[in-house]
């Protein structure tokens, strides 16, 4: 792609570095910015500058958040009791757009992937067990994408929290193999999470 301007060059290359925008895509997000009013991009660069400088996690399910607690968290109408471990926030959000769960979550920040150098150190796997330690809690749901790194993360936090003798159960698989909660259908997830079954019985292959 030729660029007729090097400022036009370097800001199609940053807009290209997002997940998901090719080069032509980040070329016409750059030119509709400049037909933009200088108020409308500042406002938009401003956006960028507070979330980046003000963002917060929350200190006990690791949700993005605005406060020390995420909305959840906080929330005396959700069922403390009942943990709901995801991958991030996306799947957060995906998961509260079926209206059909009203524990809290606890997410993880990825995935098991030895071929991507991620171990069980670099999760918050301690911080899962922790809150096993220091609460009364009565389930434990395993909503990981159907891959087979989140198979490999649903055995191994099995492995890890099986001596609890708490449910620990996963959410029923509607959800085809290689498929990322992100981009399942709202009501398919749904009803996985309402017909989520007990681990052992899913007949998942271990690892």
């Amino acid at each position: 792609m030729n660029f007729s301007s090097r400022l036009l060059e370097q800001a199609v290359d940053e807009f290209g570095r997002l997940p998901g925008v090719g080069k032509k895509t980040a070329l016409r997000l750059v030119l509709h910015l400049l037909k933009q009013p200088d108020a409308e991009v500042a406002r938009l660069t401003g956006a960028l500058t507070t979330l980046k400088e003000q963002i917060k996690y929350c200190q006990a399910c690791f949700n993005m958040a605005d406060h020390d607690l995420c909305e959840v968290c906080s929330s005396t109408k959700r069922d403390q009791q009942t943990i709901c471990v995801v991958e991030d926030t996306r799947d957060v959000m995906a998961i509260e757009n079926t209206n059909q769960y009203q524990g809290v979550y606890h997410v993880l920040g990825g995935l098991i992937s030895p071929m991507d150098g991620v171990g069980p150190s670099d999760l918050k796997i301690e911080a899962l067990v922790d809150r096993l330690k220091n609460n009364e809690i009565k389930e434990v749901i395993l909503a990981l994408s159907a891959t087979m790194e989140g198979d490999t993360t649903i055995f191994y936090l099995y492995r890890k929290l099986k001596d609890f003798n708490i449910p620990i159960t996963t959410i029923a698989r509607g959800i085809s193999f290689g498929g990322e909660l992100e981009y399942v259908d709202e009501v398919t997830l749904g009803r996985s999470i309402a017909t989520r079954v007990p681990y052992e019985r899913e007949g998942i292959k271990q690892p």
